[in-house]
C-alpha cells in the first residue's frame, strides 16, 4: 500500500471517489494544482464577496458552519508600534509571560486560558490555526479534541508527532465566545506574537490550516481552494495552504486534497533541508 492510501485509510476513507478522468495517484514533483478537480475550481470560481464581520454568522459546532472556501474579512485597526517593538524583542519567557498576561482586546474577559502553542521550539515545521475552541481554551494547548486527533493522524503520515520537529500554533491566542470568527481588531492585538513565534522558531515550511488563518497570515481575501497547491510566503518562510482539521470531519471529500497539500508541503521542506 502506498503512503497515499495508508494516508486516506488513516483518516477513515477506504474508498476514494474521483471525477471521471482524474488520475488517482499524483507522481511526485507533479503540481498540486495540476491534479484539482473540476468540481474544486468551480466551487472557488462561486465564492460569496467578503461581508462585514457584523454579518458573519458565529462559528462551532452549535451553528452552521460556515463554508470553507468562504472569504475573510480585511483586517483593521492596526495594533500599537510600541507594542509590536516590544513584542518583537522578546524571548520565549516574556512571549509566554506577556500571552498570559495579556489584555490588549476583550478576548481576555471571557477566556479561561491562553493559549501560547505547543511543541518543539526548534522545529523545522510549523502549523498555523485559526484560534482556540471550547477544548483548547480548557487545556490551554492548541488542537486538542476530534479536530486535534485528526491532525495528529495527519502529522504521523509524514512521520512527524506533536512536539517532535513540530511547533502548532493559532492566530489568536484566546478563544473567541462561541468559536465566532475572530474580529479584525482581535486579530491585529495578536499578530505580534504569533510574527515573534516564527521570528524565534524559524522554520523551514509553515502549514497553514483553515480559510481564515491563511487569509490572516497572507494577508488576502482570495479563497482557500485558490490558495492551495502553490507555495506562498510569509517572513522569507514558505508557505503551503491546506484544509482545517475540522473542516475536513464535516468534508471526507477534501481528505484526499488534503494529502496532496502535505505532500507538497514535505516537498518544500525537503527542498530547503537540501539547501540549507
Amino acid at each position: 500500500m502506498d503512503r497515499r492510501a495508508q494516508f486516506l485509510e488513516v483518516l477513515g476513507i477506504r474508498t476514494e471517489w474521483l471525477p471521471k478522468g482524474m488520475p488517482k495517484g499524483m507522481p511526485k514533483g507533479m503540481p498540486v494544482g495540476a491534479a484539482t478537480s473540476a468540481r474544486e475550481a468551480v466551487q472557488a470560481d462561486n465564492v460569496a464577496q467578503p461581508v462585514p464581520m457584523a454579518d458573519a454568522g458565529p462559528r462551532g459546532a452549535a451553528h452552521q458552519p460556515i463554508p470553507e472556501d468562504a472569504p475573510a474579512v480585511a483586517r483593521v485597526s492596526p495594533v500599537v508600534p510600541q507594542r509590536a517593538a516590544e513584542i518583537a524583542a522578546m524571548d520565549w519567557a516574556a512571549l509566554e509571560a506577556s500571552v498570559s498576561g495579556c489584555t490588549a482586546c476583550g478576548l481576555c474577559e471571557s477566556r479561561t486560558n491562553t493559549v501560547l502553542g505547543v511543541g518543539d521550539r526548534a522545529a523545522e515545521w510549523m502549523l498555523v490555526g485559526e484560534a482556540p475552541g471550547q477544548n483548547e481554551d480548557l487545556q490551554g494547548e492548541p488542537f486538542v479534541g476530534q479536530a486535534g486527533k485528526l491532525l495528529d493522524n495527519m502529522l504521523g503520515a509524514l512521520n512527524l508527532a506533536r512536539g517532535h520537529n513540530v511547533f502548532i500554533a493559532n492566530v489568536l491566542k484566546c478563544r473567541p465566545p462561541e468559536n465566532r470568527d475572530p474580529a479584525p481588531n482581535e486579530v491585529e492585538q495578536c499578530e505580534p506574537y504569533l510574527r515573534r513565534q516564527i521570528a524565534l522558531i524559524r522554520p523551514k515550511v509553515i502549514v497553514v490550516l483553515g480559510r481564515f488563518a491563511a487569509q490572516s497570515l497572507l494577508r488576502t481575501t482570495t479563497p482557500i481552494g485558490k490558495l492551495r497547491g502553490t507555495v506562498h510566503e510569509y517572513e522569507g518562510i514558505p508557505v503551503v495552504v491546506t484544509y482545517h482539521p475540522a473542516y475536513l470531519l464535516r468534508t471526507l471529500t477534501d481528505k484526499a486534497r488534503a494529502w496532496e497539500d502535505l505532500c507538497l508541503a514535505r516537498e518544500v521542506h525537503d527542498r530547503a533541508g537540501a539547501q540549507a
